[in-house]
């Protein structure tokens, strides 16, 4: 919720200081980028110190730097303090190595989708900020949500617990940690998060302004319908977990990324019209999607990529047992760049193009990036083995 703060409080702030979409873009995505710069060196730290010490730092360095956004004036204080902010997006790369090494390896996708269900806090947002900007200004977020982060801090430290056996041994070095990253499904991996995360966290940021210029639909109202695809984008991965546990991270995973590339084809089609000539004369037809087609498609998206974000850390709960913090902090490195660099692209697309389903389009050609590198890399490897295997048996019998 704190993460995603500027994708509300950003709407009056580009009336207050008239900003262009690419510099509204920059706004919003400067805490994604420190966040995102954060999580290898929090997922290592996490694997030798303890997710219970690296969180509530964390926690507690970012309270401040909420707290002050209340108090700046100019672009650049906000870019600045974004950058400071920014690190309680770092959270994620903390609490799933904590979390998961709670749990056997059968039950661990289950359990980092229930963290990760945490991301139902940019839907919040949704909710919370515009009533707050509403009856008190955009002023007050900041500072409510600064006390929000606070209890939360307090209610983790009393109700948390640590265990030695989870570290990592203190002989190992900072060197052999970041040696698996040298292995290309870890690239792989990365390029899948910067879809089911970076997009979903780009579309958060975005789809706010994208109602009320796509459709003039009041804040209030903007806000809720965003909130249906953000709050299913966390809710869900408790369930996208569970699925990963029971039918695999790779079939999921496939799944995910053939009903992503169907919402983003239609959500890519701009409102037109164009006049065919006919038998009887000259036609002109409408074509583009209404606000109601539009928020059913965005849920269905949103589904899509909090189960694809749970069925990618399965993968690596079950590859990189006993690197899974610094490994999830480089795949979530990776989603948060995604996160950062894509309502920029958003924004530089809309102010050279004046579409703004470019946005959907720039989506559906990353998801086909994944589908080419993961049939070529999974699914026609998996395809021969299973024909090897059934000509082995055929053979013996």
């Amino acid at each position: 919720m704190v993460w995603m703060m500027f994708a509300a409080i950003g709407i009056p702030l580009r009336k207050e200081l008239g900003l262009n979409q690419a510099e509204f873009g920059l706004l919003a995505s400067m805490p994604v980028l420190s966040g995102s710069l954060i999580r290898v060196p929090l997922g290592m730290w996490t694997d030798k110190y303890g997710g219970r010490i690296v969180m509530a730092i964390l926690m507690a360095a970012a309270v401040p730097a909420v707290f002050v956004i209340g108090y700046a004036s100019e672009y650049w204080h906000f870019l600045a303090i974004g950058l400071c902010m920014g690190i309680a997006g770092g959270s994620f790369s903390v609490g799933t190595p904590y979390v998961a090494r709670w749990f056997p390896q059968r039950l661990q996708g289950t359990a980092m989708g229930v963290f990760g269900a945490g991301n139902s806090g940019a839907a919040i947002n949704k909710f919370l900020a515009p009533v707050l900007i509403a009856y008190f200004g955009w002023r007050m977020v900041p500072q409510v949500y600064s006390a929000i982060l606070l209890g939360t801090l307090v209610l983790f430290w009393l109700f948390s617990a640590s265990n030695p056996a989870h570290l990592v041994p203190n002989t190992m070095r900072w060197t052999d940690q970041l040696r698996v990253m040298k292995d290309l499904r870890v690239l792989k991996y990365c390029q899948y998060y910067a879809i089911v995360f970076g997009g979903y966290v780009g579309l958060s940021l975005w789809l706010l302004q994208y109602y009320q210029g796509e459709y003039n639909l009041a804040l209030p109202v903007a806000g809720l319908l965003t909130a249906c695809f953000a709050l299913p984008g966390g809710v869900v991965r408790a369930f996208g977990g569970y699925l990963s546990d029971r039918f695999g991270a790779h079939r999921v995973t496939w799944w995910v990324m053939w009903v992503c590339c169907t919402c983003l084809l239609l959500l890519s089609c701009p409102q037109a019209d164009f006049t065919v000539a006919t038998s009887t004369g000259l036609r002109t037809f409408h074509i583009g999607l209404d606000v109601t087609a539009f928020t059913v498609l965005l849920f269905a998206l949103g589904l899509a990529m909090a189960i694809g974000k749970a069925s990618v850390f399965k993968y690596i709960g079950d590859e990189y047992t006993a690197n899974i913090g610094a490994v999830s902090g480089a795949v979530g490195l990776a989603g948060g760049l995604g996160g950062f660099v894509l309502p920029i692209m958003f924004g530089y697309l809309q102010d050279l193009t004046g579409v703004r389903s470019t946005a959907f389009a720039l989506l559906f050609c990353m998801v086909w990036v994944s589908l080419i590198w993961m049939y070529w890399t999974e699914v026609r490897l998996r395809g021969a083995d299973s024909s090897r295997s059934a000509k082995h048996d055929l053979q013996t019998a």
